[in-house]
């Protein structure tokens, strides 16, 4: 028997001694931070519901573990200290024995520091998250709300987990913000700042946080709303929920992700929604009453619209609209209706999906995060965010299209080490051998192309970049630079340790791709081409965020 065996057995003995049990329920007074729960994916998931003093208070679904656990996982019950939590599980109750409460979570002493954990991307401490939600700068803090589910590493439970950061690269993990209700799962949304208190919520100088989400149910979505007053730490639902139940309008169950922002020509809140085919409109003076506006077809689900200066030029302005899956158009806005004028292009693939940009930013910049769809072996979670990239519309010879590129606060991650020029690919893999062991990195390079109409470069046989000229494509997507005829092409390339992302060309393309070398190749960093010149190559090393 191990450590934690007998810390688990240490701890099972003295709480269940003074515990009311029974064959499927278990009551427990709350002295401790956390309730940890054992996983095991050989149980089929079972309904487990929690009562307060007696009073329902959540019900999830859980593949609690009767014999040797997978995982643990846990849920934080700070805030009941000194009330009865009653815990019943329509599964093998044998499960329930083995819950215990710690004031830290099972593994807390190699956190963040596990083999396949992420050291510079946003990842939860335990469990499942998606999409990002309700991305928002207030006093100090940039709030990431994402959905996630607690209690797998599997997609089920939805709730919004929630973190926040002073700079975008470090993050601090908060207790889940918003929890499964009635109506259903709290699928996405977004927040906002309701400076002008026009639902009613402020409370003297402090300004409400409004969340903005679906909650999905068996059998239709709706859009709901929930207000904060201490910095999003905890959210109170309006009790007249759903503030929109749209499923007349379209006949059809897919109706999500609202994203809210405040339209100052018009004096009205505008909510994007994705419904059906695309995205449609709504407007509201208080973000209780909304009236339905206008639709966009094209796009599917996690709607995104602002405005966003060309070159920097404020007079000189298009809006975007744009949905999960990276692909937008340009046009105009006029609070009401968006009518397209360019598009559909699409300035990024891959691994992300469902990406959101921050509101109530304390500058004029649009930044991003997205969700990326990597899993990470062996690990107790699943999923991540990407870093966080800054948005600018920038003139092209095909005219304005969207860049993309990591945000400057990352800079503070990377450290340069090496820094070569005009080298041949086979000397330039010969220098990279001194980092063949390396978990994490950053490479810039440019490469130009001569004799091959396609070049490239490898990692352990995993293709990062494979450019061909010939075909106008990247790793098998149609891209073309801006100068057609310079036979170069420049690459930002960042390796965490299960993730990689691509900025080609200062951001004109970038592509994000689960890291999986191929352990029977030799080759390590390897560029590759007939003849090709590596103009430059730069290495940078990679501090952890959770250092």
């Amino acid at each position: 028997m191990n450590s934690l065996t007998l810390k688990i057995a240490a701890v099972c003995v003295f709480l269940f001694a003074g515990l009311s049990l029974s064959a499927e329920e278990i009551k427990i007074k709350i002295d401790k931070q956390y309730l940890n729960l054992p996983v095991s994916h050989d149980q089929d998931r079972s309904k487990m519901t929690f009562k307060v003093d007696g009073e329902p208070d959540l019900s999830v679904v859980i593949r609690l573990a009767a014999g040797n656990a997978d995982y643990w996982v846990f849920k934080d019950v700070s805030h009941l200290k000194g009330k009865t939590l009653t815990i019943s599980y329509d599964g093998n109750s044998e499960g329930l024995n083995k819950m215990f409460q710690d004031d830290v979570i099972v593994g807390q002493d190699n956190l963040y520091k596990e083999k396949n954990r992420p050291q510079f991307h946003f990842t939860t401490r335990r469990g499942w998250i998606n999409d990002p939600n309700g991305l928002i700068y207030y006093d100090g803090e940039y709030h990431l709300f994402y959905q996630h589910n607690p209690y797998e590493r599997d997609w089920e439970n939805m709730h919004w987990g929630h973190a926040v950061s002073k700079d975008l690269v470090h993050w601090e993990e908060l207790p889940s913000a918003l929890y499964p209700d009635h109506l259903g799962g709290m699928f996405s949304g977004s927040a906002v700042m309701d400076y002008d208190n026009t639902a009613g919520y402020n409370k003297g100088k402090t300004p409400a946080m409004i969340a903005i989400y679906t909650a999905a149910g068996a059998d239709k979505q709706v859009q709901c709303i929930a207000y904060s007053l201490d910095k999003g730490r905890t959210f109170t639902k309006y009790e007249a929920n759903p503030v929109i139940d749209s499923r007349h309008i379209w006949n059809s169950k897919d109706t999500r992700d609202p994203k809210v922002f405040w339209y100052t020509p018009g004096k009205h809140w505008v909510m994007v929604l994705n419904e059906r085919d695309g995205h449609s409109i709504y407007t509201s003076s208080n973000l209780k009453d909304w009236k339905y506006e206008s639709h966009v077809t094209g796009f599917w689900e996690c709607p995104e619209l602002f405005e966003l200066p060309v070159d920097g030029n404020p007079n000189n302005t298009k809006w975007v609209m744009y949905g999960a899956s990276g692909t937008y158009m340009l046009g105009s806005f006029d609070g009401k209706v968006f009518t397209p004028e360019k598009g559909k292009y699409q300035y990024t693939t891959g691994a992300i999906y469902a990406a959101q940009t921050f509101t109530n930013m304390p500058d004029s910049r649009r930044i991003q995060v997205g969700w990326g769809r990597i899993s990470h072996p062996e690990m107790p979670f699943n999923g991540m965010m990407l870093l966080p990239t800054e948005l600018t519309l920038r003139t092209t010879k095909d005219g304005p299209r969207l860049f993309n590129l990591p945000v400057k606060e990352t800079e503070t991650l990377f450290t340069p080490v090496r820094d070569w020029q005009n080298l041949t690919s086979d000397k330039a893999n010969d220098l990279l051998k001194e980092f063949y062991n390396t978990d994490c990195l950053r490479i810039k390079t440019t490469i130009k192309l001569s004799h091959a109409t396609d070049a490239g470069f490898n990692l352990f046989g995993q293709r990062i970049v494979g450019y061909d000229m010939n075909s106008n494509t990247i790793n098998g997507v149609f891209y073309s630079p801006e100068d057609m005829t310079s036979m170069e092409l420049s690459a930002d390339i960042y390796i965490d340790r299960t993730s990689i992302e691509v900025f080609i060309d200062d951001g004109a393309y970038s592509y994000s791709m689960e890291r999986k070398p191929d352990t029977n190749n030799k080759e390590g960093f390897h560029f590759w081409g007939n003849n090709i010149e590596v103009k430059d190559l730069q290495v940078f090393s990679v501090k952890s965020v959770w250092n």
